[in-house]
C-alpha cells in the first residue's frame, strides 16, 4: 500500500484542488443547470416576435439589367417596408423593380421595420445607433452600423436593425444577458465568450481530471475493504 506521508500529500493535494477549483466548478454546474432549464426560442427572444410570413414577387427587374450597371460578385433578394430590394456585394440596395438605388436605413424607417417584426403591445421608447461595439456588447459580432430600438418593458427589450440592408438582426433581453454571462462562465472566455480554446478553460480543466483522479486515489488508499484484501495476499 502507500506509504503514510505519500497519503497524507494526496489528500492535501485534493484538498487545496478542490478549494481553488470549487467556484469554477459551482459555475459550471449552475450554468449547466440554466441551459439545460431554459427554452432556448425564450432566449432567443421569439415571444417578443410576430410570426412573418414571407412575401412572393412578380415583375422583378432582371439580372441582364443589373449586370449592365453593377459588377455582380453576390446577390440576394431582401423584403424591406414590404418593398423588394436586391442587396448586390454585400454593399449596395438596388429596389427589385424600379432599379433605384437606396439610400441607407434612416431611424424612421428602422423603427417601422422593428414594427413588422415585434409585437404591437411594445412600445419604442428611443432608437440609437452605433457604429462599433467591444467583445463584450450584447450585438458583438454582427452587422455594424446599426440601429438599437429600445422597448418599454421590465425585461429591457431591443431590436437590432442593420443601416446598410435594413435586415431585422437580433431581439435582446435580460433572459438572453444572464444566458450570456452564464455561457463566459462557462466556457471561460473573458474576452468574446465563445472560444472554447483559452488557456485558462485548460488548465482548469486538467486541474479538474487531476482533482477527481486524487479523490479516486484516496479511496483507494483509504478502503478497509481494499486494504483487507492486500493483508490476505
Amino acid at each position: 500500500m502507500v506509504k503514510r506521508k505519500t497519503a497524507i500529500w494526496i489528500r492535501k493535494a485534493h484538498r487545496y484542488l478542490g478549494i481553488f477549483l470549487g467556484i469554477q466548478f459551482l459555475m459550471w454546474t449552475i450554468s449547466g443547470l440554466y441551459f439545460s432549464w431554459t427554452d432556448i426560442d425564450e432566449i432567443h427572444g421569439d415571444q417578443f416576435r410576430k410570426e412573418v410570413i414571407p412575401v412572393a414577387y412578380t415583375n422583378l427587374d432582371g439580372l441582364d439589367s443589373l449586370s449592365s450597371k453593377f459588377e455582380i460578385t453576390t446577390l440576394e433578394l431582401k423584403t424591406i417596408l414590404n418593398q423588394p430590394y436586391y442587396w448586390i456585394n454585400d454593399s449596395v440596395l438596388v429596389h427589385a423593380v424600379s432599379g433605384k438605388i437606396k439610400p441607407k436605413i434612416t431611424k424612421d424607417e428602422a423603427l417601422k421595420i422593428a414594427s413588422g417584426y415585434m409585437l404591437e403591445s411594445l412600445k419604442a421608447t428611443s432608437v440609437d445607433l452605433i457604429t462599433e461595439v467591444d467583445k463584450h456588447h450584447e450585438y458583438r459580432g454582427r452587422k455594424l452600423p446599426v440601429y438599437i430600438i429600445n422597448y418599454d418593458h421590465p425585461e429591457g427589450v431591443k431590436a437590432y436593425i442593420s443601416v446598410n440592408d435594413g435586415v431585422f438582426q437580433r431581439v435582446r433581453h435580460r433572459s438572453w444577458r444572464w444566458f450570456d454571462f452564464l455561457w463566459m462562465t462557462h466556457t471561460m472566455d473573458y474576452e468574446g465568450r465563445d472560444n472554447f480554446n483559452t488557456l485558462v478553460l485548460r488548465a482548469f480543466s486538467l486541474l479538474g481530471l487531476i482533482t477527481v483522479c486524487s479523490g479516486f486515489v484516496l479511496w483507494y488508499i483509504s478502503s478497509p475493504t481494499i486494504r483487507r484484501f492486500f493483508k490476505s495476499k
